[in-house]
């Protein structure tokens, strides 16, 4: 479990080709033999360690230098803060929308990645509706949710994007995420930038048929907590997972568990990233005729 958690940071320091976009990631060792630059017991860091796809852990001058390397698509994901039953932590999709759009990223060898987007529509506050009807959930009506996305990608388009990719984790976000992209795109008439709405991440990925494949059955692999992002956050975050609280169904009515998170497992979910992220670097390789 503690290996496959590291995959973002393995994923991160393994890959170059981003590397070369932004800034050459390098060790350089200083003259009396003594440690690396960047190492962790210096304290001390400079541009030469960087390596990174996240644009909030970028400079504004790394950035600008990327995107003038060629790095002229971004990725804006977006997640929600909900319940996910008794056993999943509320930011599940913010840990595995992360998690995905750094392999995203670099595999397309010239995207960069903004802040996730974690307030999101989850149902309606007087009287709670939905996710809302659960402590921890945060709600945002769809407009205000639209109207964030459009001044991001208004953003993304000033400072030379050309590509806009919204990546969503889950059901609420995608409505509004496609009714941006079409908003955008007949303003800007192909002009400047695109916005790419890429709902072939979350629902066209292949891995709920592939769970059944495997002998798993609808009603284990379930509609919110069950088999499915239960197992994909075993692989990414296994910390996030409280395993004595597991139980099919969440173990009693209103658990907020539709599925039996029993049988998810951390093999599982490296097949449903892999699925996820084979589906969205598709989608935007043929949105971008790349």
């Amino acid at each position: 479990m503690e290996v496959m958690g590291a995959a973002r940071t393995v994923v991160r320091l393994g890959a170059a080709a981003i590397a070369a976009l932004a800034l050459a990631a390098c060790s350089v060792e200083s003259a009396d033999g003594g440690p690396e630059a960047g190492d962790a017991s210096t304290g001390q860091f400079t541009s030469e360690d960087v390596n990174t796809v996240f644009i909030e852990e970028m400079t504004w001058t790394e950035v600008r230098d990327a995107i003038d390397r060629g790095a002229t698509t971004v990725i804006l994901p977006t997640a929600g803060t909900e319940q996910n039953g008794p056993h999943m932590v509320t930011g599940k999709h913010r840990y595995i929308i992360e998690e995905a759009s750094d392999r995203i990223a670099r595999e397309l060898g010239d995207a960069l990645v903004a802040p996730t987007v974690t307030y999101v529509p989850e149902g309606g506050v007087d009287p709670p509706s939905g996710h809302m009807r659960y402590a921890g959930t945060i709600t945002l009506p769809n407009e205000f949710f639209m109207n964030l996305l459009e001044y991001a990608a208004r953003s993304f388009r000033a400072h030379g994007f050309t590509d806009i990719a919204f990546i969503g984790d889950s059901g609420g976000n995608q409505r509004g995420m496609e009714a941006v992209a079409t908003m955008l795109n007949e303003e800007w008439g192909g002009e400047g930038s695109r916005v790419h709405f890429i709902g072939d991440y979350y629902a066209n990925n292949g891995f709920r048929d592939w769970l059944v494949e495997q002998g798993e059955v609808p009603d284990s692999i379930g509609g919110h907590a069950g088999i499915s992002d239960t197992s994909i956050l075993l692989y990414v975050e296994p910390r996030h997972i409280r395993q004595d609280k597991l139980a099919p169904g969440g173990g009693f009515d209103g658990s907020g568990v539709s599925g039996n998170p029993t049988r998810a497992s951390a093999e599982y979910g490296e097949v449903g990233m892999r699925m996820r992220v084979d589906a969205a670097v598709r989608q935007i390789q043929a949105a971008r005729g790349s």
